[in-house]
């Protein structure tokens, strides 16, 4: 939770929320600084005498070069969510103080960066701990074990209509218009996923959303909360390691490691279906939301070079036109590409080759 801008005076709304909620009282001087943070809510720290606490607004359109447009009602599945793990794994999300589901606002404990720094950062930075990812593994697997069977949870989070707008149309659907030859299969990927319902999925299982704290990593964001497909949260995650080797070169091994680590740990919480199922489902969406990170409604925003771009479309492709049954058979293809020379490397291996043999009258 890190400041993304100067101090401003955000909506008066705002402020009565927070003395409606005997959170600030009647004029006291209060702070409002806005926090960087994803694309589809306003995100405050408010400073106030002796505490702080965060403010979070959900919009109702996205910040986001295509058109993307989601109900602020997700606000109160967010709200939802985080109530649901802070009774599981009281830890692994920061403290709720109000909410008000009219407004589509929610307030909770702020969490200090020196403290609490977000994982996408460190990994950036090249501090990759593979004990981090293996605990997010662990932690995930954890709360969807807890959810799985719930005829409870599975009623109040049936929010088919909001994944659909937040997940299913701009990763899976916006990808297949953009590779009509892959169409087909993006199409009956997204169709499967809609149609498994089997736990409460957070929906927005990624680096920016974790924060690494004292006691083990913090999830937020989870306005995409949904009683479906478990596989989702895996393989989104995962799918961020991967992306994270083509731009941390010098870390590369760790972050394999680490997506190793964390779909291990997973698996061994998963008793609500056979393991191999939902091995299958995560290795087969995994290259489609690799795909959908660069030809998707919201592309990751450090794939900058094209022939990372390419590299991705390539070994995603491949994979979702012959499914991988497991997601380490997905990180050893991935691996193998990496590893495989490049077509100037291999063009300049050809040049050397060629200079040798006219020079010497034989091959070297």
């Amino acid at each position: 939770m890190s400041p993304s801008a100067a101090p401003e005076t955000p909506d008066p709304a705002l402020s009565d929320f927070l003395t409606a909620h005997k959170l600030a009282r009647p004029g006291e001087a209060a702070q409002w600084t806005p926090l960087a943070g994803g694309v589809s809510s306003d995100l405050w720290r408010v400073d106030l005498p002796g505490r702080s606490l965060c403010v979070k607004r959900a919009l109702a359109r996205l910040r986001v070069a295509a058109a993307w447009e989601a109900p602020v009602s997700r606000n109160a599945y967010e709200w939802a969510w985080m109530r649901f793990a802070s009774l599981r794994r009281p830890d692994s999300v920061p403290e709720l103080l109000a909410h008000d589901p009219e407004a589509g606002l929610f307030a909770m404990a702020y969490l200090p960066a020196e403290r609490y720094p977000m994982w996408k950062s460190q990994l950036l930075a090249g501090e990759v701990e593979v004990a981090t990812a293996a605990a997010v593994g662990e932690v995930l697997g954890a709360l969807h074990a807890a959810s799985a069977g719930d005829t409870v949870l599975a009623a109040e989070f049936a929010t088919d209509a909001n994944f659909h707008a937040l997940r299913i149309e701009p990763y899976l659907l916006a990808t297949a218009a953009a590779h009509p030859g892959l169409a087909d299969i993006l199409q009956s990927l997204a169709d499967r996923t809609a149609g498994t319902h089997l736990a409460l999925v957070h929906g927005d299982v990624s680096p920016k959303n974790i924060l690494v704290g004292p006691s083990g990593p913090v999830l937020l964001d989870a306005e995409c909360a949904w009683y479906g497909d478990p596989a989702f949260d895996l393989a989104f995650c995962v799918n961020h390691l991967l992306l994270k080797t083509l731009v941390v070169p010098g870390r590369r091994a760790e972050l394999l490691q680490s997506a190793h680590a964390l779909a291990a740990q997973y698996v061994r919480q998963v008793d609500w279906e056979p393991r191999s199922a939902l091995e299958a489902r995560t290795a087969s969406l995994l290259p489609a939301l690799l795909l959908a990170r660069v030809d998707g409604k919201s592309p990751v925003e450090y794939l900058t070079d094209d022939r990372h771009r390419l590299f991705v479309r390539t070994v995603a492709s491949a994979l979702l036109r012959a499914p991988a049954a497991t997601v380490v058979a997905v990180l050893d293809a991935w691996v193998t590409a990496l590893e495989a020379p490049t077509e100037t490397e291999t063009e300049t291996e050809t040049e050397t080759e060629t200079e040798t043999e006219t020079e010497s009258g034989r091959p070297a």
